[in-house]
């Protein structure tokens, strides 16, 4: 992978955790035990900035810096977890991922916008440290290193003094001289002079317990040894390159500060991926973090296979090259590496574009495969039929496994929701919770980008117009937290997404009145619930008596109707008063390629989602209704020839294919039924954006093109025939 694959990895990655990270800050508040979502967020902050200063993005690893600083006051107690830390913490988040998509632009430093967006931010962050957080060292920058961890005691540094009681936040050095180190003509005195230019040697103890008594001394012999304090930014490598000339000829262990060890192991956490071998042996992992030398490991490696073999981390523990806690965390990360990499076959990462390459690519099967139906039928060939029935088959197969995997979970997009309620609760002075259902629920990824605009609109609404104010809760009996809801589900083949909320519900009075009043209907007339609650999807309609920044209900609903209707899906509302209201969208599961039932009006062909079908029987006219009656029920019906002006002898013998929409049911009558055949949907040119009843088309086998029926339009023309209203033929016959 070259640099530019891993920045682009450390951006896809990141944003990745700034979605945890959100998800983790929303959740803080609602967990009576906080410390798991603290630790998610602590953990997210510092993947960032480790991740960040590997490509020299300091930008992003100074703020990210003094963040994690507040962090981890929030993670040992020091600081509150309240509403106001969570709101900041989500204001950070939100920054910090402005400064990764400059990153993702190609931006190595913050331009002035960032750098002034940034500036409150890092001003109220210092509020809670007391003082501004200063960034992390270009030394700590290049270790990739993080801040103020706690991890578990380190072995006290032995026979030397402490010095303000902190001698164990610093390099512990052992140090023991080779007894022929003076012979081969190094001065030991030179390797400490060397050791503090790396930092500085806040304490020493010499160590005489290697010397032997007078009449057995060799003056050119050197018995020393020393324990050593050292406090230096440098890295363990560093340390251990000071005694290059005579580590053959010299016992070294270097123990890290305190602070080092829970560096490490969130280090460790971050190093390796499953497809790297060498990420998945024990001592590589230690190395790479920068807890053990290569040195060190060669020579533990030489010990381990000796006659009495041990597991290299004890070894490792026993020569106090490293400490216990990195070895464990280290062992676990071994652990994890090997299952991810025995699962890497199991999972990939796609490109979306690619993806739809794909999903067009079996589009053009399916309809090349209708043309070579269509061309065969006329060979009178059963070997040829049977090669085609197997082919059809397959076909149809690889066109469901290609959907599937444009198959997402709407989980995520809901989630989404968690900061707009958090945000707008705080904007508008009321206590709402978000309750999310069916978030497992499955549909095509495109239909989850498209709608995401569509239910922020709605959740919106819900909570300025739909959620009463505490007081007004109060005096109705009840609960002061209102609870907006995100629900999903499947049914006939299409997906159900309802935003509910628990607020006073719609006033039918208050609509009707406004509707007359804007001319919209006539006065005196009587309408269904579902026909009122219509009238707010109409442009610029609104009840409202002040005009928030949310927008009024209704101010904007049109907008959000023709977004559903573009995506062929249907939206009502149904509402109850002093209990709340419910919007219902509901959506097909895919846009690309649909299961359908072709039947033909004339020479004109149509296409209708087989999911949507319940059954076809035969059609008897009775006289210029637009109903019948089937087992017992009204059945509303359609005469497609009249809806769209199709020329042509009717047909002898007409049908009426039977089709639900949601709780509707109603009819649509063809001239003759033509089966199933798998339509690759193609969307209507822009100058034909206006017609009703159409939601696409499909190219069939022959080359003709056949439209596809909008299931939820010719619906509520349905309900309209039901409810009294007269197609226009039947008007002029009794004018």
């Amino acid at each position: 992978m070259n640099m530019a694959d891993a920045r682009q990895t450390f951006i896809v990655e990141s944003n990745e955790l700034l979605e945890e990270m959100e998800h983790a800050l929303l959740a803080v508040l609602q967990e009576a035990d906080p410390s798991d979502a603290v630790n998610a967020i602590f953990r997210a902050a510092h993947t960032i900035k480790g991740s960040a200063g590997l490509f020299g993005l300091n930008f992003i690893v100074d703020f990210t810096h003094v963040a994690e600083s507040v962090l981890d006051k929030v993670r040992d107690g020091s600081i509150a977890t309240d509403d106001t830390i969570v709101a900041l913490l989500l204001a950070c988040r939100d920054h910090i991922g402005n400064l990764v998509a400059a990153a993702a632009a190609g931006c190595d430093e913050a331009d002035a916008d960032l750098v002034s967006r940034g500036a409150p931010l890092l001003a109220d962050l210092s509020r809670y440290l007391g003082a501004a957080a200063a960034p992390p060292s270009e030394a700590a920058r290049d270790m990739v290193v993080g801040s103020q961890h706690r991890a578990s005691d380190d072995p006290p540094l032995r026979s030397m003094p402490r010095q303000d009681g902190r001698a164990a936040d610093h390099w512990h050095i052992s140090l023991r001289f080779g007894r022929d180190v003076l012979r081969n003509g190094m001065d030991p005195l030179s390797f400490l002079r060397y050791l503090n230019t790396l930092g500085t040697i806040t304490a020493i103890a010499t160590l005489p317990d290697a010397l032997p008594s007078l009449r057995d001394m060799d003056a050119e012999s050197c018995y020393l040894g020393f324990e050593i304090a050292l406090r230096s930014s440098a890295t363990k490598v560093a340390i251990e390159g000071a005694f290059e000339f005579v580590l053959d000829d010299c016992l070294v262990h270097i123990l890290p500060p305190e602070s080092k060890v829970s560096e490490y192991i969130d280090l460790i956490g971050m190093l390796g991926s499953p497809g790297d071998d060498a990420a998945v042996r024990l001592g590589d992992i230690l190395v790479r973090c920068g807890s053990l030398t290569r040195r060190e490991l060669d020579d533990a490696l030489r010990l381990q296979q000796g006659d009495t073999p041990a597991p290299l981390g004890a070894l490792l523990v026993e020569q106090r090259s490293v400490q216990q806690p990195v070895v464990e965390a280290a062992l676990t990360r071994q652990k994890h590496l090997k299952d991810g990499k025995a699962a890497e076959s199991q999972s990939v990462r796609v490109d979306a574009e690619k993806l739809d390459q794909l999903v067009d690519l079996v589009g053009e099967l399916i309809t090349a495969s209708a043309t070579a139906a269509l061309a065969g039928n006329g060979l009178q060939s059963a070997a040829l039929r049977e090669a085609h029935s197997t082919l059809g088959g397959l076909v149809q197969q690889v066109r469901d496994s290609v959907l599937q995997l444009r198959m997402v979970k709407i989980g995520a997009t809901f989630n989404r929701f968690q900061r707009v309620v958090h945000d707008v609760s705080r904007e508008i002075g009321k206590d709402i919770a978000l309750v999310i259902r069916g978030e497992e629920t499955e549909l095509d990824k495109t239909v989850v980008e498209k709608i995401a605009d569509p239910l922020t609109h709605l959740v919106r609404n819900s909570m300025d117009h739909g959620i009463e104010p505490v007081a007004v809760r109060a005096e109705r009996g009840k609960p002061a937290r209102g609870t907006v809801t995100l629900n999903a589900y499947h049914d006939a083949g299409s997906i159900v997404i309802e935003v509910g909320d628990d607020g006073g519900g719609l006033s039918r009075e208050k609509i009707l009145a406004k509707a007359i009043e804007r001319g919209l209907v006539d006065a005196g007339k009587t309408f269904s619930d579902a026909e009122i609650y219509g009238l707010v999807f109409e442009p610029g309609f609104s009840t409202a008596e002040q005009i928030t920044n949310l927008s009024g209900r209704g101010v904007g609903m049109d907008v959000v109707k023709r977004n559903i209707n573009s995506l062929r899906g249907a939206i009502s509302i149904d509402s109850r008063p002093g209990q709340g209201t419910t919007v219902t969208v509901r959506l097909p599961l895919t846009l690309a390629i649909i299961n359908g039932f072709q039947v033909a009006v004339g020479h004109s062909i149509f296409v209708l989602p087989l999911d949507a079908i319940e059954e076809c029987v035969e059609f008897r006219e009775e006289g210029l209704r637009d109903y019948t009656e089937l087992r017992g029920q009204v059945l509303p019906f359609i005469r497609l020839r009249e809806r769209f002006a199709v020329r042509g002898p009717v047909g002898a013998r007409q049908s009426i294919v039977v089709v639900r929409h949601g709780a509707q049911r109603f009819g649509l009558i063809v001239d003759r039924l033509l089966g199933e055949a798998q339509a690759v949907i193609k969307p209507l040119a822009p100058m034909f954006a206006h017609l009703q009843g159409i939601s696409g088309s499909s190219i069939l086998g022959s080359g003709d093109v056949a439209l596809i029926l909008d299931v939820a339009a010719l619906a509520d023309q349905a309900v309209s025939n039901r409810d009294g209203g007269r197609n226009q033929r039947e008007l002029a016959a009794h004018d």
